[in-house]
């Protein structure tokens, strides 16, 4: 199973960016998927994350402003960030989780300007 995540790059506070993660080597449909970040000195936390089925559950400092979804005919998974703030900047990684283990695609840097 590989994770390619993409999309990442320097934009200025209250812009947007949508970050990609192919998928590949899986049965994708029936997993889970998620977007965590970590920024320097801190633990990866979650930001957003979609079931199988599309349910989605979000970070409290990214609801409202940041939109997971998944197109399973594509193998991807997406992040669309709104309303950016520098404190969202990060290395953005994804992560398929299946039952027995985590796949984890390499990340991809966010950086926000103020």
């Amino acid at each position: 199973v590989q994770l390619q995540a993409s999309g990442g790059g320097l934009v200025q506070a209250g812009g947007s960016l949508r970050l990609s993660c192919k998928v590949s080597g899986s049965a994708f449909s029936v997993h889970a998927l998620g977007w965590y970040r970590q920024a320097p000195g801190k633990q990866r936390d979650l930001v957003a994350g979609i079931t199988s089925s599309g349910a989605t559950n979000y970070g409290d400092s990214v609801k409202g402003r940041f939109t997971i979804s998944r197109d399973n005919a594509k193998n991807t998974v997406y992040l669309q960030m709104n309303s950016l703030k520098p404190e969202d900047a990060a290395v953005y990684y994804c992560k398929l989780a299946t039952m027995t283990f985590d796949y984890w695609g390499q990340g991809t840097l966010v950086t926000v300007s103020s």
